[in-house]
This record gives C-alpha cells, sequence and structure tokens, in this order.
C-alpha cells in the first residue's frame, strides 16, 4: 500500500485520455519541499512539477524553468490555484498546516512527508514511484541509498558530543528526534538541544551549552548562511573547536541523501 505520513492511503496516478484529443494527461504536481523537488526530478517527473518553492534549487538547470509559488511558510494560494495541481508534496516540518489545508480544498491528492531518520528515505523513494508509476527509478534510487548506508560500516567513529547550529539570533539547534541528528548518529556524533524544552528546533544561549561536554560545533550552511567568517568569531569565542558543515548534505532526504550519506564518510574523518 502507498501510505504518506499522516497514514493516508493513496492510489497509483492513472493518467486520464483526454476525450477531445486522445492524449494522455500527466500529473501536475506542486512540490512546497525543496528536497522533494529535487527527488521528483530524479525519478523523471520534472516535466510533471508545475510549481514549486524559491528555496527549491536543484537541480538548477530544471527548475528554473517551473513556475516559483513562493516560499515554504508563505506560498502564494492563488497562484498555485491557477496552475491546477493534480498533486501537492508537503512536509510536516516544513510547511504551514493551515497553508496546506487551504490548498487540500481545490487539490485533490495531498501528500505528506515525514522522514525522520535516514533509513526512511526508502519509504520515500517507494511511495512517490508508485504513486506516480516510476517504480524501477524508486528501486535504482533503494539501491544506491543501501550501497552508501553499508559503506558507512566500514568507517572508524568516534563518540562526540556536538551542537549543530542552524541559527543565530536567536541560536538555534536540533532535538535528537530530528532527521539532522539521526544523519549525525550513524558516525557517532550526539547532538546537545537543551534538556528544558521539547521543542525539535529550540533556542539556547552558549552559557547553557556550554555546562556538558562538548566536543565541538557545527555551523551549518543551511536555513542560517553561516560562513567560515562565523566559524572564526565563534571559536575565539568559546573556546571549542568550531567547523562549518554542508546543510544540504544533512538535512536534505530524498535523493541527496545518498550524496548526503558519502559525505557523513568524509566527516567521520575530521
Amino acid at each position: 500500500m502507498l501510505i504518506d505520513a499522516l497514514g493516508t492511503v493513496h492510489q497509483p496516478y492513472l493518467a486520464n485520455t483526454v476525450a477531445d484529443t486522445g492524449a494522455a494527461a500527466e500529473p501536475r504536481i506542486v512540490s512546497l519541499v525543496p528536497s522533494i523537488t529535487e527527488l521528483l526530478c530524479e525519478l523523471g517527473l520534472s516535466s510533471s512539477l508545475v510549481g514549486r518553492t524559491g528555496f527549491c534549487i536543484h537541480p538548477k538547470s530544471v527548475v528554473q524553468t517551473i513556475p516559483k509559488i513562493g516560499g515554504t511558510k508563505d506560498v502564494n494560494i492563488e497562484k498555485i490555484r491557477k496552475l491546477a495541481p493534480s498533486h501537492l508534496i508537503v512536509n510536516i516540518d516544513e510547511n504551514e498546516k493551515p497553508t496546506v489545508e487551504a490548498l487540500a480544498k481545490f487539490i485533490p491528492h495531498v501528500i505528506v512527508t515525514h522522514p525522520l531518520e535516514p533509513r526512511d528515505n526508502l519509504a520515500l523513494y517507494q511511495l512517490l514511484g508508485g504513486i506516480f508509476g516510476v517504480q524501477e527509478r524508486a528501486q535504482d534510487l533503494c539501491a544506491r541509498f543501501e550501497t552508501a548506508y553499508a559503506a558507512l560500516d566500514h568507517i572508524p567513529t568516534s563518540a562526540q558530543q556536538v551542537v549543530y547550529c542552524i541559527w543565530q539570533d536567536p541560536w538555534m539547534t536540533v532535538s535528537r528526534d530530528t532527521y539532522i541528528a539521526a544523519m549525525l548518529a550513524l558516525i557517532g556524533w550526539q547532538t546537545w538541544s537543551p534538556p528544558d524544552t521539547n521543542l525539535r528546533y529550540p533556542a539556547f544561549q552558549w552559557p547553557s551549552a556550554l555546562q556538558h561536554p562538548i566536543d565541538r560545533v557545527l555551523l551549518s550552511t543551511e536555513p542560517y548562511r553561516f560562513t567560515e567568517s562565523h566559524v572564526d568569531a565563534l571559536e575565539k569565542q568559546l573556546g571549542v573547536p568550531v567547523q562549518l558543515v554542508d546543510g544540504e548534505m544533512l538535512s536534505w532526504y530524498g535523493s541527496r541523501a545518498i550524496a548526503g550519506l558519502q559525505y557523513l564518510k568524509q566527516l567521520a574523518k575530521q
């Protein structure tokens, strides 16, 4: 069965025959998730994408021809309505529930995603592959993922406590039940987060973080655009190792996750 993150059962999309032309109608997909947009292109569905967010930037040569419909949280509902999509793909963390509910009033099929750990990508590939009739491409992605995942078994790892920063002013990090934390755990890196909150992406202050043994601080290149200048300044301030990490490799699921697993191998050597 093709079941999404909310437990909704989806049926495979069957191209409808247009009575007056006899042509097959492709699905019309709007993606509000950057990593899903990239995955759809990898699955050979770029021609079915009729709308994407301004943050959907990969693959660049393909997405630049797909209309933008706003951001992940501030979408233009009327613009989407005019695109007449048959499918909407969203993510629980990245998109606002009221917005999705408003779109669901006129979009027939809403597919909700919510990968929480790397191996959830396998179900994601199979879900989209099954819905849109590209099972063979989905299986190829599954095989590539399994190869990259298995390769991590052969690298030495060392347990480390890290603070993974996604924002400043205020400083924000990730809890251990996030996809990012699960990725880092594959190489033995455990993320610190404030103990007095249930938020998945909590704000914090450095004095509280440094009260715990911290081996290194990681500054992500997204969603905040941390740079090496931030690394130098924070390292001088804290007196602990600070390094810049590729946020796309560690937070983007979908097809990017395969490269993300390979990226983890490089991090483990540092």
